[in-house]
């Protein structure tokens, strides 16, 4: 399919006439003109599913505005996702339900200062604490992206209360950590992690462990990466709020001692619970990537992560990545038809891990998990919570939000129009391919609005095309993506295969010559591609 062809394919996508439905969200998402045409008519016909079942999973309940919901068999917004990891990626397209969403949060607070793990359709539940994606990450990014002072002010308050909840209640052995006291408190449902110990706290009071229990509370490192993630972005919301951040930064800073102190063990590079009695909980389960996503450890430290663990295919890096569980732990349970982290991969682990590798300019490799599960998102006819490791099936539960936006965010990161919230925009030349069989490259052709001015992207395996406005303003080699201002202003450019790619940016100005190596970056200085970042890679490794 041409260039031309692929055009006039996206210009003819009308979202309204595929969905053939209304929901009060849909007004918010043709504000933003966002379509996405293939070469596949099942790829167009999954991504408009994704959309549809998007809307079903916002819906009001007895105590909210409409929110998202987690979908499937979860009933109500979970903190630990749907109120943080979800929304983060929803608000992209539906900023107003995103605003809603994190604010119900901060409306149910109770007057201690605990926030709900969940809201339910009859109201907010307190039994727990669910924690993983730090709230404060979430709204620091909706809040870079769409500029709500008033909104930035109270969840900050909000955010605050819930600290010094937190520091009175979950810091029992007085370490500066944030423990455990049972599995729920993680989300770990199953998880190996968590045998022998209950799953509620006790009395189902958030504040109390179970006193007989002979290895609670659990130093956590996942609860204290969160908290620790989460004081570093209070410091920037107080500092943008003419706040001192430096109380922040000092309290951070603690937790993260505390942190390699009492949970990391150096010899295996790895973070464990450490119990009652001084034990480390030697179970390697996606904790490792909860922490690293809550932006703990320099760019040596990630890259040590990805050799031995994540990228390793005897660890996390099954055929379709990323496991729950080790893959050469005896406890590994590839048990996928169940709400289970002792072993399948789940979708909130895919969507949580891009800000991990994005943070320490692991692109590259994060297209090596994205591409096998957006391809298993494309054979799918549900949208599940889980899904084999080894085949891509579908697992548990549909209309899952957490894989509904998987798909949404992968098409965007892969082959879309990303906005940022640091003001750039991402333009990526890359396209959808197969896991299984034949080689197949998935032509593809991707629209945005973005103030005002309408982004179309088409990409055919080979090159890439950028329109603003139905002009031509760059073609570029695939393998390569385009950051841009939000008019389009060429910035820099990024190496995203595992080669160099050498050839041509062709501009209205004129060509510009380009060779770039893997997770490279090139920024445009006077005309000429300098480059600011080396090409680096950490290939996968086996034992």
């Amino acid at each position: 399919m041409s260039h031309s062809d692929l055009l006039t394919r996206l210009r003819a996508t009308n979202i309204t006439t595929r969905l053939n439905r209304d929901h009060p969200a849909l007004t918010e998402w043709l504000t933003a003109d966002i379509a996405f045409a293939t070469s596949s008519p099942r790829l167009e016909a999954r991504y408009s599913q994704a959309v549809s079942e998007l809307l079903d999973c916002i819906k009001p309940t007895e105590v909210t505005a409409e929110i998202l919901h987690e979908g499937g068999v979860y009933h109500g917004c979970w903190l630990e996702s749907t109120g943080t990891i979800n929304t983060e990626l929803m608000a992209r397209f539906l900023p107003s339900v995103a605003a809603e969403t994190y604010a119900a949060f901060a409306t149910h607070q109770r007057e201690d200062g605990l926030i709900p793990y969940k809201i339910t359709q009859t109201g907010p539940a307190f039994a727990q604490i669910q924690l993983v994606t730090p709230l404060a990450r979430s709204v620091w990014n909706h809040y870079a992206l769409n500029h709500d002072r008033a909104f930035l002010a109270r969840m900050y308050a909000a955010m605050s209360r819930y600290d010094a909840w937190l520091a009175t209640y979950r810091d029992t052995r007085n370490t500066g950590a944030v423990e455990a006291f049972c599995t729920y408190d993680t989300g770990h449902d199953l998880s190996a992690r968590f045998w022998h110990v209950p799953d509620s706290p006790f009395a189902n009071d958030p504040a109390r462990c179970d006193p007989d229990s002979p290895v609670l509370p659990f130093i956590a490192p996942d609860l204290t990466a969160n908290v620790i993630c989460q004081r570093l972005y209070l410091a920037r919301i107080a500092a943008e709020l003419g706040e001192d951040p430096q109380p922040w930064r000092d309290k951070a800073d603690r937790s993260l001692k505390a942190l390699f102190t009492h949970c990391y063990d150096p010899d295996d590079h790895f973070f464990y619970d450490r119990d009652r009695n001084g034990n480390h909980v030697r179970v390697q389960s996606d904790v490792l990537l909860r922490v690293l996503a809550c932006e703990v450890g320099d760019d040596a430290f990630f890259a040590e992560a990805l050799s031995r663990y994540l990228l390793n295919t005897s660890k996390f890096f099954a055929k379709y990545p990323f496991t729950s569980i080790a893959l050469d732990d005896p406890r590994f349970d590839p048990n996928f038809g169940q709400n289970s982290w002792s072993g399948p991969s789940n979708f909130l682990s895919i969507i949580r891990a891009a800000h991990a590798f994005e943070h320490h300019g692991r692109h590259v490799e994060l297209t090596w998990a994205q591409q096998p599960i957006l391809a298993a998102l494309f054979a799918m006819d549900s949208f599940p919570q889980t899904l084999s490791p080894f085949t891509g099936a579908a697992g548990y539960t549909e209309k899952y939000s957490p894989a509904i936006l998987c798909l949404l965010d992968l098409v965007e990161r892969l082959c879309g129009i990303l906005p940022r919230p640091d003001g750039t925009l991402w333009f990526t030349g890359l396209v959808p391919r197969e896991a299984t069989h034949r080689h197949i490259d998935h032509q593809t052709a991707y629209r945005r609005k973005v103030d005002g001015h309408t982004f179309e992207l088409l990409n055919d395996g080979t090159t890439a095309t950028l329109c603003r406005d139905g002009e031509k303003r760059f073609t570029f080699p695939h393998g390569t993506r385009l950051v841009t201002d939000r008019t389009g202003k060429l910035l820099s450019v990024t190496g995203m295969v595992a080669r160099s790619v050498t050839g041509t940016i062709e501009t209205q100005n004129g060509p510009i010559p380009i060779s770039i190596g893997p997770n490279e970056v090139q920024t445009l200085q006077d005309g000429i591609l300098v480059s600011t970042r080396a090409p680096d890679l950490v290939p996968p490794s086996y034992a």
